[in-house]
């Protein structure tokens, strides 16, 4: 991710396409959100990850956290309509769409204050 030379007082806020995001492993993903995420960023993914991916996150997040360095991830999920990108077949099979917007950031700076079917409402802080 490019970085901002002087972010002054505000907080970054990095925006990922589904483009960007598409031809990279899993680990890849989860390393790219990760190291955005310890630079004290907030991390807003177009399209979200899988469940399997989402686990993997959480597990090396766990394995990264340091008292004085490391606070770890807030997660929220927000799913689009479910059936308005799914195939039916998709739909019939159960098949979970990852299409859905996810926001990540350091467990210390994002604060869910709300989530339903339409809004995620985030109040974040600075470091």
């Amino acid at each position: 991710m490019a970085e901002v030379k002087n972010p002054g007082e505000g907080v970054q806020i990095d925006l990922i396409s589904a483009e960007r995001m598409d031809g990279l492993t899993s680990m890849e993903k989860i390393r790219m959100i990760l190291d955005g995420v310890r630079e004290g960023n907030i991390v807003i993914l177009e399209e979200g990850l899988s469940p399997d991916e989402e686990s993997r996150l959480i597990e090396v997040t766990m394995t990264e956290i340091s008292p004085d360095e490391f606070n770890g991830i807030e997660i929220e999920t927000h799913p689009r309509s479910e059936t308005a990108d799914q195939s039916f077949l998709d739909r019939l099979m159960g098949k979970e769409s990852t299409k859905k917007l996810t926001v990540i950031g350091p467990a210390n700076q994002i604060e869910t204050l709300h989530k339903d079917e339409t809004l995620i409402q985030t109040l974040v802080s600075r470091k």
